[in-house]
């Protein structure tokens, strides 16, 4: 990402949420548009793919407190793409290159100094750590490159969220040509850019007195120029590459959570790191069980003489044998009681509970010997009515 990106582009619109919003808001928000404009859901869509591209890398410096923070921080230093100068600085004219701030250039401000340059270490941390980038000056060696991240999606059961499951996924990314070793050119032999010097960067006149540093236009950002490109690749260097990969879903994952594999991306360029993969897990339903974060649900039909004079009750678990629960006397239809450890796995390893709910059965037909029984009971509390109640509360109101 160059610094021009980082100064022009508002993140926050990209994902259409406010500057103050949630991490829950932004994780919705992403969700909602990476569903939308996945390359999978949009054959062909090229706009839909850069849209994608956008919202990914919108959602990869909000989504992280730390580079939020850094992101928010640089943002306001620079407000609306211009540097805002400090006490002092009224009426004078700054003439610096970014690539200072950015921590590298030999001769620029060093932490500490007076002036204009007395901004410190604090900024090279910062950009540096939003965007991964060193910088570079004439005679800079060919940089390494970090992998691109790969986004991707799992549907699994009900019971493989609540206890992890290992999958298999098919994922295909940019990875080093193989015709040409990831060289670009046909004979393995590319030259540095003379441009940009190998460093994939190069510095233009900004809208101030300050420069801005762009991928170099003639290399494509790669700091390489192919001698003789490579046919398969066009001198790229890079090539459509597919694998499968078993991947390891957590246990108590829950549906539509997006998990970050660090280093499982596409493979970096000369020596960098690979990039990290996101899988975003879709869970099925359960024909008797729910889950309500941690906690499993389940509803559990009592006969009417069980709820009103009590008794023991067997709840069935999930993948677990079941477990007998008092059902004390007088239990009223819809009442929730609690088996402790039987529900998902939460993240230090223990369980959450099982949820019971009670809900009386009403039986569609009747054995002579049971309506007898009925019509007795009937008799026998025909002078209790359990509406005189709610006809009084109804006057008074």
């Amino acid at each position: 990402m160059s610094t021009k990106d980082f100064v022009e582009k508002d993140y926050y619109k990209v994902l259409g949420v406010p500057k103050d919003a949630t991490e829950a808001e932004i994780k919705k928000a992403y969700r909602k548009l990476a569903r939308e404009f996945h390359p999978d859901a949009n054959k062909g869509d090229v706009k839909a793919e850069e849209r994608f591209k956008e919202i990914s890398e919108a959602n990869d410096i909000l989504g992280d407190p730390k580079r939020r923070k850094e992101y928010d921080e640089a943002r306001a230093l620079f407000g609306n793409g211009g540097f805002r100068p400090g006490p002092g600085a009224a009426g004078g004219s700054f003439n610096f290159d970014l690539g200072d701030l950015f921590g590298g250039a030999q001769g620029g401000p060093q932490p500490g100094a007076g002036g204009a340059g007395g901004f410190g270490g604090g900024l090279g941390d910062v950009f540096g750590g939003l965007f991964n980038r060193g910088a570079g000056g004439p005679g800079t060696r060919v940089q390494p490159r970090r992998g691109q991240d790969i986004e991707s999606e799992v549907t699994l059961s009900f019971t493989e969220a609540v206890d992890g499951a290992t999958v298999p996924l098919r994922m295909s990314s940019s990875a080093a040509c193989a015709a040409c070793a990831g060289t670009g050119d046909k004979n393995g032999t590319p030259r540095v850019c003379p441009t940009c010097v190998g460093t994939g960067q190069v510095s233009r006149g900004g809208s101030g007195s300050f420069s801005l540093t762009d991928p170099c236009v003639d290399c494509k950002g790669r700091g390489l120029i192919a001698q003789d490109p490579c046919e398969v690749c066009k001198g790229s260097g890079r090539a459509r590459s597919s694998r499968t990969m078993q991947v390891r879903i957590p246990p108590g994952v829950s549906d539509g959570q997006r998990i970050r594999l660090r280093g499982k991306g596409a493979p970096g360029e000369r020596g960098g790191p690979a990039g990290d993969l996101y899988v975003v897990v879709h869970v099925g339903d359960h024909p008797v069980f729910g889950r309500k974060g941690d906690n499993l649900t389940v509803t559990v039909p009592v006969t009417y003489p069980e709820a009103v004079l009590g008794g023991e009750v067997k709840v069935p678990t999930l993948g677990g044998p079941p477990v007998t629960l008092k059902l004390p006397a007088g239990t009223p239809n819809g009442r929730t009681m609690r088996a402790r450890g039987k529900g998902a796995v939460r993240k230090d390893g223990t369980r959450g509970d099982l949820l019971v709910t009670v809900e009386v059965a009403v039986p569609e037909e009747l054995s002579d010997k049971a309506k007898e029984a009925l019509a007795a009971y009937r008799e026998a509390t025909v002078d209790e009515d359990p509406r005189a109640e709610l006809f009084q509360a109804a006057k008074g109101a």
